[in-house]
């Protein structure tokens, strides 16, 4: 019989890694949190948080006091190894697995007969028999799924996240996970650990249908996103409201049309497909096309901004929201950077930021002498043209009188 676990180590202490490893430690598992940042390695051993999210930094605090939680900035032995690490993609939008890599050697020298590992992060098809493959080379003394199968002494098993930021912590417990092994035996050990944390229903599968199950789920929404941003390009030529059109729309019993905006973000949405695409390029037309749709909807916000510039002299352009979406503090991919960064790159004017979840502007906006972060008040008082980019629950309480003789692009839709 395989020995229960005690001891997790978790690999990544992001806005995935960090709640995943207070809610473990929250159910009696001793936790070890794992690190590269010195500075995030501290902060949390302090019991405090790096990121924003409701409620974890109260899960943190109590998690560490108690000694159940600690962090540190290489593994430890360990019962399960949890890798939660990014998986970003090339400028030639490939998917990148060098931080799974890092997390699959710093790993193995700690690595015991009788271990699982199992990789949260999002990864292309293949991947988790990729780091069987890795840990095998480095560690030849023990014996891995992917080449002797269930008599393995690890398993090794792939758990994609599925969780929505704002709503972490409820969601880890609440939702149905998908776990996949290499082998049968590698997803029941995984599933076993999971239904301790969860109230959803542990769905066991492959390890290969695991990754492709998260990856299509987020081109999904790439490709609904997709159409609704479409609908709104056309709505621009023809001088039609799109949000009133797909609200008419969505009166049909079967249609459900998903909201516009200025792009899609996030380290999901705006990345996932493009995992897909790699795997199968001449399968894909449909993905492809809907990451070409919105990728480019950034540079059609700023067009629609330069135009408008052209009616004033050296304005001075309001951004409302820098996050991918409201209500968090997460930057990545996000295309309000995009717009912000492209309206710099035109000088057309100063440019005040407001993005009340961060506390400087990122790097690749702080280099323009002309742009700068302010507050929001500050940022309406000065502005000649406002550009609403994320819905921001204090955008949504702007009295509307102080947008009066003012030029207002609301890519949320929620001014109109």
């Amino acid at each position: 019989m395989p020995r229960k676990f005690k001891d997790i180590c978790v690999i990544g202490l992001g806005y995935v890694g960090l709640p995943t490893a207070a809610v473990m430690a929250s159910r009696g598992f001793n936790v070890t949190g794992v690190d590269i940042n010195p500075d995030t390695v501290s902060v949390i051993n302090q019991g405090k948080i790096h990121i924003f999210e409701p409620n974890l930094e109260t899960m943190v605090h109590d998690a560490v006091e108690a000694g159940m939680l600690s962090a540190a900035d290489e593994p430890v032995s360990a019962d399960v190894f949890i890798i939660a690490v990014p998986t970003p993609f090339t400028d030639g939008n490939k998917p990148d697995l060098e931080y799974i890599e890092a997390a699959s050697k710093s790993l193995a020298p700690v690595l015991k007969k009788g271990d699982l590992v199992i990789i949260e992060s999002t990864s292309p098809v293949g991947a988790t028999e990729q780091v069987s493959q890795w840990l095998a080379r480095l560690r030849s003394d023990l014996s891995f799924p992917h080449d002797v199968g269930e008599d393995a002494d690890v398993q090794v098993s792939h758990s994609p996240e599925r969780v929505l930021p704002g709503r972490v912590l409820i969601e880890l417990v609440r939702n149905d996970r998908v776990i996949g092994g290499i082998t049968r035996h590698c997803a029941e050990r995984a599933a076993d650990l999971y239904r301790t944390i969860t109230d959803g229903t542990c769905h066991v599968t492959t390890a290969r249908t695991a990754e492709l199950v998260k990856l299509m789920e987020n081109a999904y929404r790439d490709v609904n996103i997709a159409f609704a941003n479409e609908m709104s390009l056309v709505s621009d030529r023809l001088g039609i409201n799109v949000w009133e059109a797909i609200d008419m729309a969505n009166h049909h019993p079967r249609v459900n049309i998903l909201q516009p905006g200025p792009g899609v973000g996030g380290h999901c949405i705006a990345v996932d497909p493009w995992f897909i695409v790699d795997s199968a390029p001449e399968d894909t037309a449909l993905i492809q096309a809907a990451r070409g749709v919105n990728d480019s909807k950034p540079r059609h916000v700023v067009g629609q901004i330069l135009e408008a510039v052209k009616h004033h002299d050296a304005p001075t352009i309001a951004c409302l929201g820098l996050a991918y979406k409201a209500n968090i503090d997460d930057l990545r991919e996000s295309p309000a950077i995009e717009i912000v960064r492209l309206l710099a790159e035109a000088k057309v004017g100063d440019i005040l930021v407001v993005e009340p979840n961060v506390e400087a502007l990122p790097e690749k906006l702080a280099e323009d002498e002309r742009t700068s972060l302010v507050d929001l008040s500050d940022a309406l008082d000065r502005s000649d043209i406002i550009v609403l980019l994320v819905d921001h629950s204090p955008f949504l309480a702007v009295n509307r009188a102080r947008l009066e003789d003012k030029t207002v692009f609301d890519t949320r839709g929620i001014w109109r």
